[in-house]
């Protein structure tokens, strides 16, 4: 060999090893349920991740809906299958907590990666939700939301209504409701996504009242439900009556009543603050208020939905490392800062929080604020820490069947909401062998 072909191979060898090297990234695959707005951002998120190095490959997948993705991570542990990182909303919190063994805790993570979690940088109420009760945060809380008011401007306007002083309480929601339906502004004056997490598990804390005992199952698992008081049967049962005509429309057990909302179909909307990036693409000329409550019981404080991003156990060291470098990079200042401006979401640091109102972003954007300002006006009460269940979505489920009875004329709120709570304790009791 010619000392000019052997340089030429030798080249070539290491071209293609260099070559290789650069498709060496140890690849993180990033299951998740968002869909819209918010699977753009995830794409975005990934793809500015990967840029940024060259050691790691954040692979976003799409798995459906929360429940859905839920089942399918449970499914690929068991498979010896599972993904580095799995989305994982509020109400599976208690079924990967009595998975606890199967996960690698957040906190660990970092620490794994040289970073140190530091509880005091993060939301005290999002923080607190995703924690053990020592402190040790358990997932990272990606896309954390809080249940707001939604309102139609222009069909305010038709109906008489004062377009820049949304309703504040469940009364005055009701009365605006039925004005915008009579005055034939909206077909619809009022929907709802999420009835579970907005209209009872939420309900309760904002008018701080208990959900379920033990602290609404943070302080022990054996929890029998409290939602069949009369504040709750009252509640629907003003919502089933409003059904009949049509001035309540419902939409599905998730978060579907928002295309109700978009389509200008119904002009009143309680959904998740993470609703908002596709509410502003719909280009409905659309306000924001706080979630109405009851007189005499609330605002007290609401509490986090959304999801949060849990690491499972048996992954490599190299995988752990790229994991904490990917949590480092979401926690940065402006990364939350972009993707609470632009997804309605909360920012998850109290920098990010910090940043955008020293910009100015919320005087320019009225309501902006809202669902933060709720989540931290006060200190939660026994009622108002949260809601954990082992099976949530499970009691979710059981819950959302005698929503749906009641809404179509078969039984009347004091029925349903009596016969939803002794179906879910039954089945509560049966989750933790009592």
């Amino acid at each position: 060999m010619t000392r000019f072909t052997w340089t030429l191979a030798a080249t070539s060898a290491l071209s293609f090893f260099a070559a290789s090297n650069a498709f060496a990234a140890t690849e993180l695959a990033w299951w998740h349920a968002m869909t819209g707005a918010n699977n753009e951002a995830v794409e975005q998120l990934a793809k500015e991740f990967n840029e940024s190095q060259s050691e790691y490959k954040v692979v976003p997948v799409y798995k459906g809906s929360y429940p859905e993705a839920l089942n399918a991570g449970i499914a690929a542990f068991r498979a010896k299958q599972a993904p580095a990182i799995l989305q994982v909303f509020d109400a599976g919190s208690g079924v990967m907590l009595g998975a606890e063994g199967a996960m690698m805790p957040v906190a660990d993570v970092l620490q794994k990666g040289g970073y140190e979690f530091k509880k005091d940088d993060y939301l005290p109420g999002i923080v607190a939700y995703y924690s053990k009760p020592d402190g040790t945060m358990l997932s990272f809380p990606f896309n954390s939301s809080s249940p707001i008011l939604y309102y139609n401007k222009d069909a305010f306007k038709k109906a008489g209504l004062d377009a820049e002083n949304p309703p504040k309480t469940w009364p005055e929601v009701f009365e605006a409701a039925r004005k915008i339906k009579t005055s034939g502004a909206a077909n619809c004056g009022f929907t709802s996504t999420w009835l579970t997490w907005i209209q009872t598990e939420n309900f309760a804390a904002w008018n701080n009242v208990p959900y379920g005992t033990n602290e609404n199952g943070l302080a022990g698992l054996d929890v029998e439900l409290k939602i069949d008081a009369p504040i709750y049967v009252d509640h629907f049962q003003a919502i089933a009556d409003l059904s009949k005509d049509g001035t309540f429309r419902y939409g599905g057990r998730t978060s579907e009543a928002k295309q109700l909302f978009m389509s200008g179909e119904c002009a009143i909307l309680t959904e998740s603050s993470g609703g908002l990036g596709d509410i502003v693409k719909s280009g409905v000329n659309y306000g924001v208020g706080q979630l109405p409550y009851y007189e005499g019981h609330g605002p007290q404080n609401t509490i986090p939905g959304g999801a949060s991003l849990w690491v499972f156990a048996g992954k490599s060291d190299a995988e752990y490392k790229g994991i904490a470098e990917f949590f480092h990079f979401l926690s940065r200042t402006d990364i939350q800062v972009r993707l609470h401006e632009v997804s309605g979401y909360l920012p998850v640091t109290m920098a990010a929080y910090e940043e955008t109102k020293k910009s100015g972003f919320y005087d320019k954007n009225p309501g902006r604020e809202t669902p933060i300002q709720q989540m931290m006006g006060k200190a939660p009460t026994e009622n108002s820490k949260g809601v954990r269940l082992v099976n949530l979505p499970q009691v979710r489920d059981i819950l959302n069947e005698e929503f749906e009875a009641m809404l179509a004329g078969q039984k009347d709120a004091k029925a349903a909401l009596t016969e939803g709570v002794q179906k879910a304790n039954a089945a509560i009791a049966a989750a933790i062998g009592k």
